[in-house]
């Protein structure tokens, strides 16, 4: 059976919290609201603004958590102080209630029952405080994994600073020096990212979404802080119950685009293998490559 996408190429407010709606699923109890919030100095992350609608109708919680990559990249969300103060900056804690989830340890370990490089997740603990989640993602490109969307954000983007570690080492080590040293191949790197997300998919099951936003289309992530600047013309909004189908079908829109920037944007997730990102995680079991799009 195929999953369903809902597709619009209008980009507002207002299309994101419809195609919500088309999912015909109410998040319950308290809800999880993963976003990007956007490097210092990055230009292309989507901004507070965009997603206030959406965070309204589902009375959810802004969550993140810190990062791996630390001081060396001119970053400064490795650490929860300077994490809060940039989200103040970004104007996330104007409008929203925030949860850095690992600002206080120790870390939440899941087990990768099937994992074909991890055997355990470890994730910022307050996620066990949250009845489901709803998962809103920049798709665009990135430097190590290829692409991120949908699957990024389950994986890297609910991991915990050393779980960040733990898949950038394909599972050699939790700190976040360390791994740098020890980086995974392009095999066993994005393998690991969908042993990740298949922990919190499995966790939050049955009550958990997915909006994908194909808008500032450019090679590098939001965590850059000197990222590309778009590369391709805004594509549009998807949204789904399935993390995989919904990531599959923003590559199968990028493929099918006659713009001139696509070839340069693929170069990106190929030269990566970021397609097996989504390979590994359709082995897995919890999503489909197989779709059905459908334009709201």
């Amino acid at each position: 059976m195929k999953s369903k996408v809902y597709f619009t190429r209008k980009i507002t407010p207002e299309t994101v919290v419809k195609l919500y709606h088309a999912l015909n699923i109410t998040l319950p109890g308290k809800v999880a609201v993963k976003i990007h919030s956007g490097e210092k100095g990055n230009q292309n992350f989507l901004r507070p603004e965009f997603w206030k609608p959406m965070v309204e109708e589902v009375h959810g919680t802004i969550v993140e958590c810190n990062t791996a990559y630390g001081d060396a990249t001119g970053g400064v969300r490795d650490h929860t102080e300077a994490h809060l103060k940039l989200m103040e900056e970004h104007g996330w804690t104007k409008y929203f209630d925030i949860d850095l989830m690992d600002a206080e340890g120790p870390d939440i370990i899941w087990p990768v029952p099937n994992g074909k490089i991890l055997k355990e997740n470890h994730l910022g603990r307050h996620i066990v405080n949250y009845d489901s989640m709803l998962v809103l993602a920049h798709f665009k490109g990135h430097p190590a994994g290829g692409y991120g969307g949908a699957l990024k954000q389950l994986s890297i983007g609910c991991a915990s600073r050393g779980g960040k570690a733990l898949i950038h080492s394909a599972g050699k080590t939790a700190d976040r020096f360390e791994t740098w040293k020890q980086h995974a191949d392009n095999v066993a790197f994005p393998e690991a990212m969908a042993d990740a997300a298949s922990s919190v998919a499995e966790h939050f099951k049955g009550k958990i979404a997915f909006i994908n936003v194909m808008k500032n289309l450019s090679v590098d992530c939001d965590c850059c802080v000197v990222a590309e600047d778009p590369c391709m013309k805004d594509i549009g909004v998807l949204a789904s119950l399935d993390p995989i189908a919904i990531d599959q079908a923003c590559i199968d829109l990028v493929l099918n685009s006659d713009d001139p920037g696509r070839d340069h944007f693929m170069e990106r997730v190929n030269s990566r293998n970021g397609i097996h990102t989504i390979e590994a995680a359709a082995d897995l079991g919890f999503g489909s490559r197989n779709y059905e799009l459908l334009e709201v």
